[in-house]
């Protein structure tokens, strides 16, 4: 019998995938959870993290000519009542502030007290109360387009709830533009959603396909809802961003209007995206192993740890003063014009700081001790390969090849995960291999299985439910790649011209 590999997390991803994903959250230090139920405190680390997230984001849209505003958290109730499907999409997921105040209750504890005129919505998202706004400034075809961003907290009650995946509270960031035609509109809506795709591919190495929403996936009051889909480890699907084309609909529920060039009043065509904290999550289970985190050095809270090591206490200032030295060093090199962030790990705990680091997923580790300061050289290690594959590396070699190495760790990430995707995606035309596909061995605890499935879809809402309700399947999305091709729907067995992705999701 084989002898069963150590690894740093317990349980492993093929023992228990969701289990594997909340150890890797808890021994990566990044989050953990808060005495309010489904919400999560965001530690330094994974915080870290998502600053890198929102400023290399950020960055991408402003060169689109986006501009940063923020509104309130508060939404009046009546305007969400605008727009009926709007309210209808999220009326589950409010959370609703009707008083004011506390006062001391009869028994000594505090009560609610002064009642609100009309109660106030905390923003699960902003489209109505930006459209107020958007309704004040717009006046003339002149002060169109309008593209505003904001960089925000938001709340959806949330039932089931997992860290950066689902959480009653996220952080997000969420656009809203405005623009004289329908044209101009829908070119954001794409442009915004290729903004997404790259970000996703060049800094997560998370490959992703591009695609529209069936009716029922899109988001409420959408014209239509662009998205980008990836595969996580378990063969899940994880909704990465969206963007939404809204038509005129929240222009008219929000009375945003326009002076047109030939004077005529209009109503203006506007369009809303969004990604969040789940960016973190999909991260996680796109790179992740049995060892803990793997981070894109793209967005790395930190490049490198470098870990002193001495056994006697005349080796140590030594040791230490090339180490620190070599840190400041690493500082001036640059990587994507972000200059090099180094850990030192001084900590006197043995070898429990090069697990710390690699739980992490830190792309580089590099051990120093008085052998390989005296030949000016490190134990280099890096997260993509195996904890054992450790080398020595000269001091001028490091700093001169650093950054070519944390674009090999990020090229192989994103490498690796496109070809698991490739690997667990199949084109599927009978309905019984569709839902022997899909359907897991064991109901009560299903195993790892199936992937993405390109099948025939007629377009009928009713097939795409009755699929959702067998399976637990949806249609991710109608991608943008691949031809018309004559076939038959996976579900009626009608006519068919286009594939779609169905998969199981987050």
């Amino acid at each position: 019998m084989a002898k069963k590999v150590q690894t740093a997390i317990t349980p492993t991803r093929t023992e228990d995938y969701p289990q594997w994903y909340q150890q890797v959250v808890k021994a990566s230090d990044m989050a953990e959870s808060s005495p309010v139920r489904g919400c999560m405190v965001i530690k330094p680390w994974g915080y870290a993290l998502w600053e890198n997230i929102q400023k290399s984001m950020d960055a991408m849209f402003k060169e689109t000519g986006v501009k940063n505003a923020y509104f309130p958290l508060f939404i009046p109730l009546s305007f969400l009542e605008k727009e009926a499907e709007h309210v209808e999409g999220f009326a589950k997921e409010c959370a609703v502030v009707t008083h004011h105040r506390l006062e001391e209750g009869p028994d000594g504890g505090l009560v609610p007290a002064g009642k609100l005129t009309e109660p106030l919505i905390v923003r699960p998202t902003s489209e109505t109360i930006i459209g107020d706004s958007f309704s004040k400034w717009i006046n003339s075809y002149r002060d169109l387009p309008v593209l505003i961003n904001q960089w925000a907290n938001v709340v959806r009650w949330e039932m089931r709830t997992r860290t950066f995946l689902r959480t009653s509270e996220f952080l997000w960031q969420e656009g809203h533009t405005a623009h004289a035609t329908s044209e101009e509109a829908v070119a954001r809506t794409e442009q915004m959603l290729e903004v997404y795709a790259k970000f996703a591919e060049e800094y997560l190495a998370m490959p992703v396909i591009r695609g529209t929403k069936s009716e029922s996936e899109r988001f409420p009051g959408a014209v239509d809802t662009l998205c980008i889909e990836a595969m996580m480890q378990d063969r899940k699907a994880l909704q990465a961003g969206t963007s939404h084309f809204l038509g005129q609909n929240f222009a008219k529920g929000s009375g945003i209007t326009f002076q047109s060039a030939e004077e005529k009043e209009e109503y203006a065509w506007t369009t809303s995206w969004g990604t969040s904290t789940r960016l973190i999550g999909g991260m996680i289970m796109t790179h992740g192993d049995d060892d803990g985190v793997i981070m894109p050095p793209r967005v790395a809270p930190a490049h490198v740890v470098l870990i002193p090591i001495y056994r006697k206490e005349n080796e140590k200032e030594e040791v230490l003063a090339y180490t620190r030295s070599l840190a400041k060093e690493l500082s001036q090199v640059t990587y994507h014009g972000r200059n090099i962030v180094v850990e030192v790990d001084e900590r006197e705990i043995g070898g429990t700081r090069g697990w710390d680091w690699i739980k992490k997923g830190i792309p580089v580790r590099a051990e120093i001790g008085p052998r390989d300061m005296k030949e000016d050289s490190v134990f280099m290690a890096r997260r993509d390969l195996s904890p054992k594959e450790k080398r020595g590396v000269k001091r001028e070699e490091l700093l001169a090849t650093l950054p070519e190495i944390l674009d090999e760790i990020q090229n192989t990430l994103f490498d690796r995960a496109l070809a698991h995707r490739a690997e667990h995606t199949r084109r599927i035309d009978g309905k019984e291999d569709f839902y022997a596909w899909f359907t897991p061995e064991s109901a009560d605890k299903p195993e790892i299985h199936a992937g993405f499935a390109l099948s025939h879809w007629c377009g009928n809402g009713a097939c795409e439910e009755e699929i959702k309700n067998d399976l637990k399947v949806t249609i991710r999305c109608i991608p943008f790649e691949g031809e018309e091709e004559e076939g038959t729907c996976i579900c009626c067995g009608k006519p068919s011209k286009k594939r779609v992705i169905f998969a199981k999701a987050y």
